[in-house]
């Protein structure tokens, strides 16, 4: 288990008649852009709602040079919000626009397999930059340290970025906000959820009940398709750096043992591609299959929503045009794609210890405090459970699955980590740990998703209190002989080779 190898999942390589058909995929996406407004973002009706001014300047300074777009959380060019609330500001203003990625050595616990994958799909973005006359540069180190300097330089007289509910990016937006000139414009889109997060709701929602209504009854305003990004007409007359993507690799101070998955390749395309699999061979089984691990009628399109190289908004329009031939599964995968998603963000928007025991609710708090002495038997060390050394097979097959492939089927994640909450010492070692190995080895990790799936199922958010027991209190419960009844177990533990491991 230490050696991480790259294996083939259930995606393989495109055959010829994939990459034909996603072709006319991403063609059909290029027209509907254009039907939808073909002179682009300063002829389209954009909702402001989108957006939010965090400075006190309201208006782009005159005599401004070039409007600055500080590309985070949504690494893609077309079918983003944020990007486009740029490119109106700088058409307004007949000004250059520039696009900026801040890369930092380390972040949390990514590791080679993430900063490949958002590099290689930032390669895609600089090109496709280029190709529309947009100004793409990469900026080595933190945004309040890089980018009020270029603001500086290139006499900008705006920012906009896109958001993300994270501590520690809401910390960079502040410092950010601190350290720019005061005549300086700078505005947050939401470019990641459908709805934007400040609109679905002012506040931190209990469930998935709670918030579902909220939510849907705005798509009718929200879910619409997207003008283009065109071919920016104001061009850049200053120095453009080459970007040295070696040195960018070179630079990071990651894990390297965790190296690329074969299955999964970044990029819009790529993403694009998985999306033409899912809804051609998949989505017609996804509502009665898709709690079934064996059956892989999952989307997994998580990796490239995660690193914001596909809008989850272009995946559902799409997606919905199968409603007539498949509304079960169409229906379930809104639910997932949309609502639950999006009621993530909410949790980690608005709690600020969205990622340990201090932001569950007081039930679970108090129920996982009254067991914390109860036996753990068999007891767990992070690096046995790293290794996928336990007595149970289907969990470590799990385990495996999730260090050679980069994911884990929803319904094995919530088994896995309740599990975790079972062997190790304390609530707080198993949320620690469940949440480590998640960030390290998924490419869906590092993500509110992530966080939100661990404290579901070892702290009970978004739940209800169950049946009192050992360890779990009343917190809901998971065994082995559960995941027996829902599926084939052994087939699992055959594909990807778990062992008993007896202590």
């Amino acid at each position: 288990m230490s050696k991480r190898s790259k294996t083939t999942s259930n995606s393989e390589l495109p055959s010829k008649s994939i990459k034909v058909e996603t072709s006319k995929l991403l063609e059909h996406f290029e027209k509907s852009r254009n039907e939808c407004c073909s002179r682009g973002i300063l002829e389209f009706p954009f909702i402001k709602k989108r957006a939010r001014i965090i400075s006190t300047e309201t208006n782009v300074k005159k005599g401004s040079k070039g409007i600055l777009y500080w590309m985070n959380r949504d690494q893609r060019v077309q079918d983003n919000w944020a990007f486009l609330f740029a490119q109106k500001l700088a058409l307004k203003n007949r000004v250059p626009l520039h696009v900026c990625f801040c890369l930092l050595p380390k972040l949390a616990d990514a590791t080679f397999r993430h900063f490949k994958f958002l590099i290689d799909g930032l390669k895609d973005v600089e090109e496709e930059c280029k190709s529309l006359n947009i100004n793409f540069l990469l900026l080595l180190g933190s945004p309040e340290e890089k980018i009020p300097q270029y603001v500086k330089d290139e006499h900008i007289g705006g920012v906009i970025c896109d958001l993300s509910p994270l501590r520690l990016q809401k910390e960079w937006v502040e410092n950010l906000k601190s350290s720019l000139q005061k005549d300086v414009t700078f505005v947050q889109v939401d470019a990641h959820n459908i709805v934007p997060i400040w609109e679905a709701s002012e506040k931190k929602e209990y469930s998935a009940r709670t918030i579902r209504n909220k939510i849907n009854s705005k798509l009718s305003e929200y879910l619409t398709d997207f003008p283009p990004v065109i071919k920016h007409p104001h061009e850049y007359k200053g120095e453009i750096n080459k970007i040295d993507w070696n040195q960018a690799l070179d630079s990071l101070e990651c894990d390297r043992s965790v190296t690329e998955v074969a299955w999964a390749h970044p990029g819009y395309q790529n993403g694009c591609k998985v999306l033409y699999e899912f809804c051609d061979a998949r989505l017609k089984l996804f509502a009665d299959q898709r709690n079934d691990p064996n059956e892989m009628v999952v989307s997994n399109l998580s990796p490239w929503f995660n690193f914001g190289q596909l809008s989850c908004q272009r995946a559902v329009l799409y997606v919905k045009t199968f409603s007539k031939k498949y509304s079960k599964s169409v229906e379930s995968f809104c639910e997932e794609a949309i609502v639950r998603r999006e009621l993530a963000d909410n949790f980690c928007f608005y709690e600020e210890n969205y990622n340990n025991i201090s932001g569950l609710h007081e039930w679970a708090r108090k129920t996982l405090n009254d067991h914390r002495k109860d036996k753990r038997s068999p007891f767990y060390t992070e690096n046995e459970l790293e290794e996928a050394k336990t007595y149970d097979d289907l969990w470590n097959s799990a385990q495996i699955q999730l260090v050679n492939e980069g994911k884990m089927h929803g319904f094995l994640r919530m088994y896995w980590a309740k599990k975790i909450l079972e062997w190790a010492e304390s609530p707080e070692e198993a949320l620690r740990i469940a949440i480590h190995l998640n960030d390290k080895f998924s490419l869906d990790g590092n993500d509110p998703n992530g966080y939100v799936g661990c404290m579901w199922s070892i702290g009970g958010i978004h739940d209800q209190g169950w049946a009192e027991r050992s360890i779990f209190g009343k917190i809901r419960f998971m065994n082995y002989q559960g995941c027996k009844r829902k599926f084939d177990v052994p087939a699992f533990v055959r594909r990807y080779g778990g062992k008993v491991y007896n202590k």
